[in-house]
């Protein structure tokens, strides 16, 4: 990787919120890059739980000590996204091996969109490949803050306490 031809990839998502899940992909595949766009997009069909720019902030302040990470918001498609940032590359998280048809017809479907971009799959460390924002929405009413930071970052608790009351 020289400094003419930076690597740039790109980690879309709707981050709502961002899960430890989402930070051990972000860690992992930063070092595989010189940086690393987060898209965060939104999706016009599902209302989401935190704002679109409140989950900018949410990522960037527990990203903040991986010094290659960038956070945007975009809206459309992601592949449109990836290339306006400029880069070559696509990275989806793979969870259960359930997700693995729905994230394979999505590359498909990014290939015929624009052959020159890349998909990346890293699957999931498995102490989070459990871990989704329906969950967290199930327990957070019933779990303690303890608890909670086994599946969110420990500074996003608070914030998520505010959109999900305890029960």
């Amino acid at each position: 990787m020289s400094e003419k031809n930076p690597k740039v990839a790109v980690y879309t998502g709707s981050f709502d919120p961002v899960t430890l899940g989402h930070l051990n992909l972000i860690e992992r595949s930063s070092r595989l890059v010189d940086q690393l766009i987060i898209g965060i997009g939104t999706n016009d069909q599902k209302v989401g739980l935190f704002t679109p720019d409140e989950r900018v902030e949410l990522v960037r302040r527990v990203t903040q000590h991986v010094p290659n990470v960038e956070v945007r918001h975009f809206h459309g498609l992601a592949v449109d996204f990836v290339r306006s940032v400029g880069a070559s590359a696509m990275i989806r998280g793979i969870r259960p091996l359930t997700d693995i048809a729905g994230e394979f017809t999505m590359m498909m479907a990014n290939r015929k969109l624009d052959p020159g971009i890349e998909t990346v799959f890293l699957m999931a460390d498995e102490e989070y490949g459990h871990v989704s924002s329906s969950l967290l929405k199930q327990i957070t009413p019933l779990a303690g803050d303890e608890q909670l930071a086994k599946f969110v970052p420990r500074e996003i608790i608070p914030d998520v306490r505010s959109k999900i009351p305890s029960a």
